[in-house]
Order: C-alpha cells, then structure tokens, then sequence
C-alpha cells in the first residue's frame, strides 16, 4: 500500500544581513516533500516580493554545525547577541544575499523532515520512473 506524501512546511523569522544597518526583517516558508527527500524549498518574503530557492536538507543540516557550502550556497552557524544563528549565503547571477535564521526555529524544521524521511532512507522516497519522464520531457 502506498502511503500518502508527506509534507512538513513551517515559516521561519530571518534578518536579510546589510552592512552598516540592521538588516531588514523577511520570512522564509521551508516546505519538505517526501517525494523529494534530498530538497528543501525555501520562499523567502518581503511584502509582496517572493523569491524561491531549493536547498539542500544535509547542507542545512550541516550548517547547523559548520561552515559549509559550495557555488551558490553557503551556510554556517554563528552567534550573536548570545543566541545562535545560522547564516545563509546565497548567489546568482541577479546578485547576492545574506540571511541569518535562528537556529532553534531552523533545527526544528529540520527534525521534522528527519522524523518524516530518516537519514539513509531518502532513496526508498525517490520516485525514479517519474523522474525520468521529467527529465525526458
């Protein structure tokens, strides 16, 4: 018997990081799939702007505990004003940010989507048919 998709979405506070001031205030939207157990997407807003990028669940992960990261996204954790933080680098050719998240509210995203597809088990989620007829299209 199939089990249903399993989903784990939750919004996270983040500070959008600019020199010289205290950055501006914006909230991401992390949605997990269980169909796409190695992803995260993130959606990050500010008023009526929205921006979506797809992450790495082990590279967020990581970055809970070390610098990490390569090309487009780095991430490592940091503190300041006595909590920690964990900070997100991201690139593109339309330019760059830097975001810090709290670490608290990311880790529990994070156990979620572990509770949901456990670490070692992402491939018994893949749909590898599908994912070839998209790929193919």
């Amino acid at each position: 018997m199939l089990q249903p998709p399993v989903s784990v979405v939750d919004d996270v506070d983040l500070r959008l990081v600019v020199p010289g001031d205290e950055g501006l205030l914006l909230t991401a939207t992390l949605r997990y799939e269980a169909s796409d157990p190695y992803a995260v997407e993130a959606t990050f807003r500010a008023g009526e702007e929205a921006i979506s990028w797809v992450l790495g669940r082990d590279l967020l992960s990581d970055g809970l505990q070390s610098e990490c990261g390569e090309g487009d996204v780095h991430v490592w954790p940091t503190v300041e004003d006595g909590h920690t933080v964990v900070m997100l680098q991201l690139s593109s050719p339309d330019g760059s940010a830097l975001l810090a998240a709290d670490a608290d509210g990311l880790e529990g995203f994070l156990a979620r989507t572990y509770d949901a597809v456990p670490l070692g088990y992402e491939g018994d989620h893949l749909d590898v048919d599908s994912a070839i007829v998209q790929l193919l299209a």
